[in-house]
């Protein structure tokens, strides 16, 4: 089971470092994922809630070092994988509901203030999503198999 989690956890680098390569794309070119009017990844990823912390409305782009919403993806995925391959499941299921929670507001975002989608993002809320549900599982199958089995009359 760990290394499905570890295999997930490479899934999400991936397509982390895919949304973080339109993060640092000329804004003026297309990127590969402006699909329709509602799927543009180019629109997300260059708005002022891609980085950490959010830029404020007159805030120019280039103000401050702030950290791109996919590098705080990548670091989290490599964390998830590093504590499931250590077999530290309960550390490994808290940071996966910190990442689901993380990525459900980042969809709130794009769904109802942008009003337009990211595919990377929505790739990266499916494995996220996958990846808590893995390490529920595993929780509770590890917490069955501790357990004293009762014996009724």
């Amino acid at each position: 089971m760990k290394y499905l989690v570890a295999l997930l956890a490479v899934a999400g680098i991936v397509v982390s470092a895919m949304a973080l390569h339109v993060h640092y794309m000329d804004p003026s070119q297309a990127p590969p994922c402006a699909v329709t009017e509602k799927f543009d990844c180019g629109a997300v990823n260059h708005s002022r809630f891609a980085v950490f912390p959010p830029r404020g409305f007159d805030e120019p782009t280039n103000a401050g070092h702030p950290i791109p919403i996919a590098t705080i993806g990548i670091v989290g995925y490599v964390v998830i994988a590093a504590l499931a391959l250590a077999g530290w499941w309960w550390l490994a299921f808290q940071a996966s509901l910190i990442g689901f929670m993380g990525a459900c507001f980042l969809s709130y975002l794009e769904a109802f203030i942008l009003e337009k989608w990211c595919i990377y993002c929505l790739w990266s809320q499916g494995i996220m999503t996958v990846l808590l549900l893995l390490t529920a599982t595993m929780l509770a199958v590890r917490a069955m198999r501790t357990r004293p089995m009762s014996v009724e009359r």
